[in-house]
């Protein structure tokens, strides 16, 4: 014991190297713990960075199923509704290039939706359905703006008289103040009046007959409107 205070005594200035070394190895061991904190808070920020990619995507996504809903109504709104139909005859008219082609981009859309927002995942996905469902609205935009403007102008005369005719007959098909008699009897006559002049699709005819089937015979024969 003796020896080691001689010796401690004699190298009393090795004090301050060991205080320099100790201080030295604390601050670099406090860095070292800084850094593996601050790693901590980068990964922290990156998983939240993923996770709201994935949630903005994911609204994206139902933004688009919405977009998609809206134009498929807007279809519907033709599609079972022989009044406005008749009016906007092109809408239904396959040999029209303008009506191939949304009913075309309307297919693509369809094929492209997902069966929930959750199902596309990544980018390229994402932007295949959004390219379907852009080219879907513009193409019913271009179709129906050219349904508007020409309306029946392709028919003759005599043609748009019978068109005109169908309509006011479909009206008292479906007046539920009429008697079912008169019902049916302006049923088949529109039926005449339209055909060979417009096709209107078999959900049209469905939704229609289901409308006025209060006033039309049991066991009829499937509508005149439905043609191949």
């Amino acid at each position: 014991m003796e020896s080691l205070f001689e010796f401690l005594s004699d190298k009393w200035w090795l004090v301050f190297p060991l205080a320099a070394f100790t201080g030295h190895w604390a601050n670099s061991w406090r860095k070292a713990s800084e850094r593996r904190h601050q790693r901590r808070v980068e990964l922290y920020k990156l998983r939240n960075q993923h996770l709201a990619a994935e949630q903005a995507s994911t609204a994206e996504v139902e933004a688009l199923m919405a977009t998609h809903d809206a134009t498929n109504r807007r279809w519907l709104d033709y599609e079972l509704d022989v009044g406005k139909l008749i009016e906007f005859p092109l809408m239904t008219d396959v040999r029209e290039p303008l009506t191939v082609a949304f009913l075309r981009a309307k297919r693509e859309a369809d094929g492209q939706r997902p069966n929930t927002a959750a199902d596309i995942t990544s980018p390229a996905r994402l932007e295949a359905y959004r390219q379907a469902v852009n080219s879907f609205a513009v193409a019913l935009d271009v179709a129906e703006r050219e349904a508007r403007r020409i309306r029946d102008s392709k028919f003759t005369g005599p043609e748009r008289e019978r068109l005109a005719t169908a309509r006011k007959l479909l009206m008292i098909a479906e007046n539920h103040a009429a008697t079912p008699a008169e019902r049916q009897a302006a049923y088949k006559r529109a039926r005449r009046e339209l055909d060979g002049l417009i096709v209107l699709p078999d959900v049209t005819v469905a939704a229609l007959e289901e409308r006025i089937a209060p006033g039309l015979e049991s066991g009829r024969e499937p509508s005149e409107f439905r043609r191949n």
